[in-house]
């Protein structure tokens, strides 16, 4: 079962019904969790072959209509919200920098059913330092005032009345030559919420992609392609069973299609999932109307 299937029916279950009284109006919780999932998507940070940081901080500004509506329920949906999240980042192998939360804030530049997500990265603050001991006086030998004698060339050096073996002493620098400086530890991975395009980097040749729909060929050219019934979409599917933005197809090594939180779900190669990889010749289902991906390198 998909993430945002659980999170919708523990919604269900809330408060004896309260929350499906209150969500029949425009927004949608649903909606908002599948905002909150593309957020990751899109601000997903990779810093190393094993560690993809994503946001954990979150904001849904509603409208002035939406957060009086919702407001008395805030806390406990973003409780709700926040859980989906964490939950999805669990599946998309996904972490964070610090702790998670969801925030419900008014905007008055939103109309009633709008809605606006933003994300930060927020680091956890680290504990402070415990204090350090004294540092210990360096070690005087015993004997009457008598200073080490340089050991022959090749042989160990010894500490008079130490009782044992010490490291020579560093050479000095060549006259007119600078003391070494230590090496500088590797930089960072830059912060921010920028996440490399794949493939991005590497060289080869460029690969073309296009989808097919109903005999229509759609080049495949910007960052991501969004599918949908709605004319904002990128590409536009006139069918009942597809959403406005239902699905969003993002170009790259591998290529991939994601779920934009549609009613109905997408169908990839013949498997109901939210995501998956695309390779020359996929078949998406959005509602009845079949996509073919294809892709061929130039």
């Amino acid at each position: 079962m998909g993430v945002l299937k659980k999170f919708e029916q523990r919604l269900e279950g809330l408060v004896n019904g309260t929350f499906a009284k209150v969500f029949k109006s425009e927004v949608q919780p649903v909606e908002i969790a599948g905002a909150l999932q593309r957020e990751c998507d899109n601000n997903a940070t990779i810093w190393n072959r094993d560690r993809t940081v994503v946001p954990n901080d979150f904001i849904v500004e509603l409208s002035a209509h939406d957060h009086e509506r919702l407001s008395p329920y805030s806390g406990q949906l973003g409780t709700e919200l926040a859980g989906m999240v964490r939950e999805y980042a669990e599946a998309q192998r996904y972490s964070f920098m610090g702790p998670l939360q969801v925030t419900l804030e008014r905007a008055e530049d939103l109309d009633t059913g709008l809605y606006r997500v933003r994300s930060r990265t927020l680091a956890a603050e680290e504990p402070p330092a415990p204090p350090q001991p004294p540092a210990q006086p360096p070690h005087q030998p015993t004997g009457y005032g008598r200073q080490p004698t340089p050991p022959a060339p090749g042989a160990p050096w010894q500490q008079p009345g130490a009782g044992g073996y010490a490291a020579p002493p560093p050479p000095a620098a060549p006259p007119g030559m600078p003391p070494s400086t230590p090496a500088m530890p590797p930089a960072a991975p830059g912060g921010g919420n920028v996440r490399p395009f794949p493939g991005a980097g590497h060289g080869g040749a460029a690969t073309r992609r296009w989808i097919e729909v109903n005999g229509t060929r759609h080049q495949i050219t910007g960052n991501a392609c969004v599918l949908g019934r709605s004319t904002e979409a990128d590409v536009r599917i006139d069918d009942p069973g597809v959403s406005r933005k239902h699905a969003e197809i993002r170009p790259g090594t591998p290529a991939m299609v994601l779920d934009l939180g549609s009613t109905n779900g997408i169908v990839v190669d013949g498997q109901h999932t939210q995501r998956a990889t695309l390779r020359d010749g996929s078949r998406i289902v959005l509602g009845s109307t079949t996509i073919v991906y294809r892709q061929v390198e130039g």
